[in-house]
């Protein structure tokens, strides 16, 4: 969930950093003046705020003139509406003389965007022929639009649905967990109270820095006993799980759920392997049906 920067931005970056006009000591770079986005993809998570989200357009010379370029909707390769969805401060944008970069402005309406929306606004720039790039579509970008709601951890405390292809592998007989979670004492931790086995408690760590990085972490903790979940001792008889540094783990908080991958291990002996948690949060009485059910 990081801005995605996809097409060849950082050959972009290294034109626009190479040229310039008007002082020949620094032209570096000789070729025609291209304009276009700066990403022909990006990440916009809708906070509830009047912030507005910067689309950069970029030059690849700087000029000793304004150059304003008129920006279009393509309402057929968009399913945000505009002005319900989100509006455009301006529908043309300017590059300064004597700079590379202007930025459009947009800004979503956060009361109008349901937590499970998927929306999506694809702009197209209107400039000369001559400052297309052929091998670069850098006439349009497309602006993926989620709906970012504030950071609260009462959100992942109460009782939690855990689904884990752990189960389909080594706990057949198990298709879903109903837990209890709360607040631990450290800063945005919860405590998951018998999460895979019955005794056995793990932490979760939430990082709210970023909402475009809506990470969890967790570090290598007692998940079970291995003749428990084995049917033998392997070891020392602990199941260790941590989580693994090459994928992501997130949260999302209008939906109240996690999603995390999960090492298992035991320690001194070997890695059992990568696994998949689903953490759903529900209300008290969708538990006490699912009590009911036997969970």
């Amino acid at each position: 969930m990081k801005r995605l920067f996809i097409g060849i931005g950082i050959l972009v970056t290294f034109l626009i950093g190479l040229s310039s006009c008007g002082d020949s000591s620094k032209v570096t770079y000789s070729g025609p003046d291209y304009v276009m986005f700066a990403d022909t993809m990006s990440l916009f998570p809708v906070q509830n705020s009047n912030d507005y989200f910067s689309v950069p357009v970029v030059s690849t010379v700087v000029c000793d003139h304004d150059r304003t370029f008129g920006v279009e909707v393509d309402d057929k390769n968009s399913n945000a509406i505009e002005n319900k969805h989100y509006v455009i401060e301006s529908n043309s944008v300017t590059i300064k003389a004597g700079e590379r970069v202007a930025s459009l402005k947009v800004r979503g309406l956060y009361d109008n965007i349901e937590k499970t929306d998927s929306l999506s606004i694809t702009l197209r720039l209107v400039s000369e022929e001559d400052t297309q790039w052929k091998i670069y579509d850098g006439t349009r970008t497309r602006i993926e639009m989620m709906k970012s709601c504030p950071f609260n951890l009462d959100v992942f405390t109460g009782y939690c649905k855990v689904t884990s292809s752990f189960f389909q592998a080594y706990m057949t007989t198990t298709d879903m967990r109903l837990i209890k979670t709360e607040k631990a004492e450290e800063e945005n931790t919860i405590i998951l109270h018998d999460f895979f086995c019955k005794g056995y408690d793990i932490k979760l760590k939430f990082d709210p820095s970023n909402p475009l990085e809506p990470f969890v972490s967790m570090e290598g903790q007692v998940v079970g006993s291995t003749a428990e979940i084995f049917n033998t001792i392997h070891g020392n008889g602990k199941l260790m799980i941590d989580q693994p540094s090459i994928y992501t783990s997130y949260y999302n908080v209008c939906q109240s759920f996690v999603f995390q991958y999960m090492r298992a291990y035991v320690e001194g002996v070997d890695t059992v392997g990568t696994y998949i948690n689903i953490l759903e949060w529900i209300s008290d009485e969708e538990a006490a049906l699912l009590q009911k059910e036997g969970y």
